[in-house]
């Protein structure tokens, strides 16, 4: 599947995140932890210019607990301050306010010797869309501030909110990148749905998700769908048609079936993306740090 989204607005972002860079003291940069390496946007280094970054691993309650530790220890290893939290349950979030002021710890010291006490911290929020920026501010300003909703494109304009009397955050709206060069990272988004599902045909996109838990994840998949055993690769079959037989295999034991006995494979699809956005068929991490064959980290 070649899945491709980059609708003009988000251009106009680029260009006013990078006009706003300056004014700002830190980057929150928000990832989804069960995609950390798909949901990190190359573009974001050249954009903020070396300014310290908070690493936050969002949605640690849909991810495997075993891959956000690796995440987190590689993320450290390259300097960066990290929060794992989930945004939508309110975990993790209460502890925000405090890593910003850890990583800005030598600055606020310095304009305290200035006499500055209190002077206001700014921090710009980024991240692809869909990956839960407006869910997370809202949990850390303790009110509604920002539009929030499982799809994805819904922040359109930059927003300030203030989180206390010197730290304040300014929200942006996702944006990806013009090009994905890496098949698995535009599968990867696809499944959590950063991308638009009327771009891409659902069906296609289950058969390979369906063919990634069962390889990786065969024993959640059957307890999910109740089959006594996921249904084996056969030789030299590929992604997209194993895919296709256990999406059948799952629909029919759902009972979604059409004229002729035949099993209605795009319910199924459309079932298997939600309860997989859900975090209903468990914790996965579809990717870790020492993962070969992955787009390059874009900070390397």
């Amino acid at each position: 599947m070649n899945i491709q989204w980059y609708p003009g607005h988000m251009t106009k972002t680029r260009r006013m995140i990078a006009e706003q860079m300056k004014h700002m003291d830190a980057v929150c940069e928000i990832l989804d932890a069960r995609i950390p390496l798909s949901s990190r946007n190359p573009d974001v280094e050249e954009l903020t210019a070396g300014k310290p970054r908070l690493i936050v691993l969002n949605r640690i309650d849909q991810a495997d607990p075993a891959g956000t530790a690796r995440w987190r220890a590689y993320f450290q290893g390259k300097g960066y301050a990290v929060l794992e939290c989930s945004a939508k349950a309110g975990q993790g979030t209460v502890k925000f306010a405090a890593a910003v002021r850890e990583l800005l710890s030598d600055k606020i010291a310095a304009y305290a010797e200035k006499g500055q006490v209190g002077r206001m911290m700014r921090v710009m929020i980024l991240g692809i869309p869909n990956v839960g920026k407006s869910t997370f501010i809202n949990q850390v300003a303790r009110r509604k501030t920002a539009k929030a909703e499982d799809r994805p494109g819904v922040t359109r304009s930059k927003q300030w909110v203030p989180i206390d009397a010197s730290l304040e955050l300014l929200d942006t709206p996702g944006i990806l990148w013009p090009k994905f060069e890496d098949q698995s990272v535009g599968l990867n988004l696809a499944y959590t749905g950063a991308v638009k599902d009327e771009i891409m045909d659902l069906e296609t996109l289950a058969c390979h998700l369906m063919a990634y838990l069962g390889e990786q994840y065969p024993e959640a998949l059957a307890a999910c769908y109740k089959l006594p055993a996921v249904p084996e690769r056969e030789n030299g079959e590929e992604d997209v048609a194993w895919g296709y037989r256990l999406l059948e295999t799952a629909g029919r034991k759902r009972g979604f079936l059409i004229s002729g006995g035949e099993v209605d494979t795009e319910r199924m699809a459309r079932i298997l993306l939600d309860e997989f956005r859900g975090g209903k068929l468990g914790r996965f991490t579809l990717e870790l740090p020492e993962d070969t064959g992955r787009r390059d980290d874009p900070a390397e």
